[in-house]
């Protein structure tokens, strides 16, 4: 049996003619005839009865239609399967989100799709909204609040924000450092940092006089910046990397935000991204919401 035999059978089912299954199967009617005939010899029995312009299932024809229809979808799905193997995904990601709580899963990702070509472009929050919604991204991982309607979102895990600060600093033997502990401090602006965003969701206005020495769109150096004690900075718990720099969680109030998984609502997937979002959906996030 093959797999044209097949469609071409279905297709004649779904439009009861011949010349008409041909113009869609983009075939010769005497080549889809034939094919059908010779599944019906596979079979043992007609499928398909000619009366003059119109056509009509046999019996063992509309018994075989539902098995017929289950092994051509199968086939699909095993096409679209060798299909995703070589399929990539444009992945937006936020630049203010740390590698650490996503780098097993990326690998995940490796592991069940092995010739996956994924593309990574960070972006600030707001750019990589826009980017998504012209469609130059498939995906995006974003941790803004309020977002558009127009996404849909899969929440992923939270993660507070902490004041970051050299080791030997005051902070360093509190537990936990109130928002008015800042007042006064050296500090380093992250230029995309989305802390007020957050802290305005809470309804909340910033009464803090920080002494701002250095602000940077580059998260590697305001950390570096930090190191060399040369202010304190707020950011994502999950965002440090480099060995010496302390943190601690903000509170009074605490703030925290949600790292989701975001792509535009009602937009087609190809299959590597379906196998990616389910994935999202069934990671064991440390942290999940």
């Amino acid at each position: 049996m093959e797999m044209h035999q097949v469609r071409y059978f279905l297709t004649v089912c779904e439009t009861l003619n011949f010349t008409r299954a041909a113009e869609i199967c983009n075939v010769a009617q005497p080549s889809l005839t034939k094919a059908i005939k010779n599944l019906e010899e596979e079979l043992g029995g007609e499928l398909i009865r000619r009366e003059r312009s119109q056509s009509h299932s046999t019996d063992l024809g509309r018994l075989m239609k539902p098995h017929l229809e289950k092994i051509y979808a199968a086939k699909a799905d095993a096409d679209g399967f060798h299909t995703m193997e070589t399929a990539s995904i444009n992945l937006g990601v936020m630049s203010t989100i740390g590698p650490a709580k996503m780098i097993n899963f990326i690998a995940k990702l490796r592991d069940d799709i092995p010739s996956l070509g994924l593309n990574i472009i960070e972006a600030p929050g707001k750019e990589l909204l826009e980017q998504l919604l012209k469609g130059e991204l498939d995906v995006g991982l974003i941790g803004l609040p309020n977002l558009p309607d127009r996404l849909d979102v899969i929440p992923l895990y939270k993660e507070r924000y902490t004041i970051a600060f050299a080791e030997g600093h005051r902070f360093e033997k509190m537990d936990t450092v109130p928002i008015q502990e800042l007042d006064g401090e050296d500090y380093l602006i992250r230029v995309h940092c989305e802390f007020s965003d957050h802290f305005k969701e809470l309804g909340l206005d910033w009464t803090v006089k920080t002494n701002v020495r250095y602000r940077s769109e580059r998260e590697d150096w305001v950390q570096a910046m930090v190191l060399a004690r040369m202010g304190c900075s707020i950011m994502p718990e999950f965002m440090p990397d480099r060995s010496g720099l302390a943190t601690r969680p903000v509170v009074d109030p605490s703030v925290s935000r949600t790292i989701s998984l975001a792509t535009v609502a009602g937009r087609r997937f190809s299959p590597t991204l379906n196998v990616m979002i389910r994935l999202a959906r069934q990671y064991p996030w440390p942290g999940a919401v």
